[in-house]
């Protein structure tokens, strides 16, 4: 078994990453909560983070912290392949769904197969920053994908905006 550097792998350091790099994102960055197995990026735009911490917790922290901030809202994407999962082929998987969905349950929420959010993450990585999370989970599509988006401006006004222009 390979031994984490536990500089790398603290609650502390994720917490502070994602409490000092939240003013600092806006529009069009991405926070991703991911799996354990996930892979470590090599752009320089996405800074990864071993959590050390169970993925729900995560999530729920992260989401928290989110309604704290006025200038941000998440846009949540799941993976496609997780609803497809069976119990028997992931023991746990279904437990976790249920407790998914409690905490994303007043969330609209888009799924996409998992290739594509990695292309998308990597795709805003050209321009804007990413802040990977990764937790301890070993369920199969279980990252969450989320997209920030402007907190003082809907996207029904930005389409009203865009049809006036156009």
């Amino acid at each position: 078994m390979i031994e984490l550097d536990q500089s790398l792998q603290t609650p502390a350091l994720w917490r502070t990453a994602l409490h000092q790099r939240l003013p600092l994102l806006g529009h069009r960055n991405w926070i991703v909560v991911a799996d354990s197995a996930y892979p470590s990026h090599c752009k320089a735009g996405i800074q990864s983070i071993c959590t050390g911490e169970t993925h729900l917790a995560v999530i729920e922290e992260t989401l928290s912290v989110l309604q704290q901030c006025p200038h941000i809202r998440p846009h949540i994407m799941l993976d496609e392949e997780l609803d497809l999962i069976q119990e028997a082929d992931a023991p746990g998987i279904d437990a976790h769904r249920r407790e998914l969905n409690r905490l994303l349950g007043d969330y609209p929420l888009e799924t996409h197969p998992h290739n594509g959010l990695i292309e998308q993450v990597d795709a805003a990585a050209r321009l804007f920053e990413i802040l990977l999370l990764k937790t301890t989970i070993t369920l199969p599509y279980t990252s969450i994908f989320l997209q920030l988006k402007c907190g003082y401006w809907s996207d029904a006004q930005e389409a009203k905006l865009r049809n006036a222009i156009y």
